[in-house]
């Protein structure tokens, strides 16, 4: 209870007058992990898959190639959900307005069809996590999108199908959204947490009603502020801020 405690005291520290870097590291039950935060009002969050020639960008670095002639770069980033062999998305995926996957609501397989599961969704002034059904009923206008599953926390209850004990440990990341949509928190575990753990953090820590589970395993993380860059083999969808080229 004590590392809890002390979990949630550093995120409001560092929170309350707003981050003073994108990303910093958090414990939670003796576990670390690193946050990094959107801002709706002032952060250009948007969605990576391919380059203008087709080519799944699948790294950081050719993210960050891409951008570089625009005067752009990454401020931080993620793998941002799950993937089919080929690196395109499993489920529904928007760019820039454009629909390039239709929105799955069936029963699948592995940690995608844990349903219920959601969608990402960035709009020009909101951040939403939506659960999946409830997207389709409501067809929300997004700039960008990506579904992916299992939601960790469903109007602030955890999906009833992670359980405490659970034995599936893996290196983790995922997005919840603030009440107001007007924030999206990132997380990343950096030690093998289970889904339990990882929707917790969201719940109450991260004080986030909805959030969506990415991936696990291959979850890696982009962070300027911190200096990091995780490598390894090669993702599908990135979702990322965008910050002008630092000289």
């Amino acid at each position: 209870m004590r590392v809890w405690f002390m979990a949630v005291i550093l995120w409001i520290g560092t929170t309350a007058h707003g981050l003073a870097a994108a990303c910093e590291k958090i414990t939670f039950e003796e576990l670390p992990f690193t946050i990094c935060q959107a801002d709706a009002a002032k952060d250009d969050l948007r969605l990576f898959l391919a380059d203008q020639q087709g080519d799944v960008f699948g790294q950081f670095s050719a993210v960050n190639n891409a951008l570089e002639p625009k005067g752009q770069q990454l401020g931080f980033a993620m793998n941002a959900g799950m993937y089919l062999p080929d690196r395109s998305p499993v489920g529904h995926f928007v760019e820039n307005g454009k629909a390039l996957k239709r929105l799955l609501t069936g029963p699948s397989g592995g940690n995608f069809g844990l349903l219920p599961n959601g969608v990402f969704c960035i709009q020009p002034s909101a951040y939403r996590v939506i659960e999946t059904l409830r997207y389709a009923d409501e067809a929300p206008d997004c700039t960008f999108a990506t579904q992916s599953g299992p939601m960790l926390v469903i109007d602030g209850a955890l999906h009833p199908r992670l359980l405490p004990d659970g034995t599936s440990r893996f290196i983790r990341n995922g997005v919840g959204t603030s009440a107001d949509g007007l924030r999206a928190m990132f997380a990343i575990s950096d030690r093998v947490v289970n889904f339990h753990t990882f929707a917790r953090l969201f719940r109450d820590v991260l004080g986030t009603p909805n959030a969506l589970y990415f991936d696990g395993k291959v979850s890696r993380l982009y962070a300027r502020n911190l200096n990091r860059s995780d490598f390894g083999f090669s993702v599908g969808p990135i979702v990322g801020t965008v910050e002008p080229l630092s000289n």
